[in-house]
């Protein structure tokens, strides 16, 4: 009994003839109705032939030779499918090879069957590459207006350092100077952090179609991803939350007493709790756009599909970061340098801390133009390999391959020929 919910993402849906039942099963169309026999007539008798040995007119049907039947080795299991069955159930004609199995369908960026690493990594890619005129405008825009609203608040916020850098600054203006860094620095996270829901959740509904082998236009990814963005708003915020407070439940009682070697314990105890929780809910953001939920309900879907594969989908979340961190650090680092060298007067001016060093406005938009640069390359591919796992591990526990391919159009997928 598969209670798991169905592929909303939007696509091509099944004809009524095969459309799933109630008990979650897929309704095959009806076979054609047989001719009825005529009565009496001698040609239609109960000696015909099985299907599949009708000979040709004059000539006697040979007699079927037994075929050997291969033994279980190389890891086959005693009564698993023998070579040549594999062809109907995944709408392939015949088996390539004696022992081959067949490819799996791939009507989009991922074949339909349980995904390698290489694979993951190769759909986000290849949806990218494919689906650009989607995928590019999309994180570009958003990349641009949180880089321009970051460069205007940090102009403000290191004129502010400047002042209070100067040899008769007091007490009050170092505190006021101090407040305003941190108010200006968490504006600026605040407008990542939204422009990234609004990438994340609008990328999805783009993997989502790329599976299906569907294109993507901006106007449906925003039509197709708006109503469940203050629900992914949400879902964000009170992953923040809870980190948050629980940084502050294990660290915050050693701050209180004075006691530096019970804060320790307490960091050293919350890093990597906080690293188990939000692998187990990396996949509530794909589960909370593509099956339309709740938000708690898309945290006990992201801890129902990560449960006993935390360490795979660790190590590739793990490596996609630091894939994506190394992009990242190669395409802003030029620009970088042209920060220092051309806009802020070299390395002695930066070690002076001359302020014309840091808050001129070529200091600043150099740099934020590598970051444009790196996010539009970077955001979709760690969204989409996001999204692919998601689908991975339904593939895996829930045979969602089954519906994707009906969405996707495919005949005859998941059947057994006879």
């Amino acid at each position: 009994m598969n209670d798991s919910p169905g592929w909303a993402t939007p696509g091509s849906s099944p004809s009524d003839s095969e459309r799933p039942s109630t008990d979650g099963s897929a309704q095959q169309p009806a076979p054609p109705a047989q001719p009825a026999q005529p009565a009496g007539d001698p040609k239609w008798s109960a000696e015909q032939p099985p299907p599949g040995q009708w000979s040709n007119p004059g000539t006697t049907p040979a007699a079927p030779q037994p075929q050997p039947q291969p033994t279980a080795g190389w890891g086959q299991q005693p009564g698993t499918p023998q070579a040549g069955q594999y062809g109907p159930q995944y709408g392939y004609p015949g088996a390539p090879g004696q022992w081959g199995q067949p490819p799996a369908a791939k009507p989009g960026v991922i074949p339909l069957r349980p995904l390698g690493l290489g694979e993951i990594l190769d759909g986000a890619v290849a949806t990218m590459r494919t689906h650009w005129r989607a995928v590019l405008p999309i994180t570009l825009v958003v990349a641009t207006v949180v880089q321009v609203i970051s460069v205007i608040v940090q102009k403000f916020m290191l004129d502010d350092l400047a002042i209070s850098a100067s040899a008769d600054t007091g007490p009050d203006e170092l505190i006021d100077a101090i407040g305003s860094t941190i108010g200006a620095s968490a504006v600026v996270q605040f407008i990542q952090v939204l422009g990234t829901i609004v990438v994340t959740a609008m990328l999805t509904m783009v993997f989502s179609r790329a599976v299906l082998g569907q294109q993507s236009s901006v106007s449906d990814a925003w039509r197709e991803s708006r109503p469940q963005l203050l629900r992914l708003i949400g879902l964000t915020l009170l992953m923040a939350l809870g980190a948050v407070l629980l940084g502050a439940v294990l660290i915050l009682p050693g701050i209180l007493a004075d006691a530096v070697g019970l804060a320790v314990l307490g960091f050293l105890i919350w890093l990597p709790l906080l690293a188990w929780l939000a692998v187990k809910f990396t996949l509530a953001s794909p589960a909370l756009m593509l099956e339309k939920s709740t938000v708690f309900k898309a945290f006990g879907r992201s801890s129902k599909l990560v449960k006993g594969t935390w360490w795979r989908i660790f190590g590739i979340t793990l490596l996609t970061t630091i894939i994506a961190g190394f992009i990242s650090a190669m395409i802003v680092m030029p620009f970088q340098f042209l920060s220092i060298f051309a806009f802020s007067g070299g390395l002695d001016a930066l070690a002076d801390g001359s302020p014309a060093a840091m808050n001129s406005w070529g200091a600043l938009i150099a740099p934020a133009i590598g970051l444009i640069i790196a996010q539009t390359i970077v955001m979709p591919f760690q969204s989409g390999v996001t999204v692919l796992l998601y689908v991975d591990q339904r593939i895996r526990r829930e045979g969602l391959d089954l519906e994707l391919a009906r969405a996707a159009g495919l005949e005859n997928y998941g059947t057994t020929g006879g």
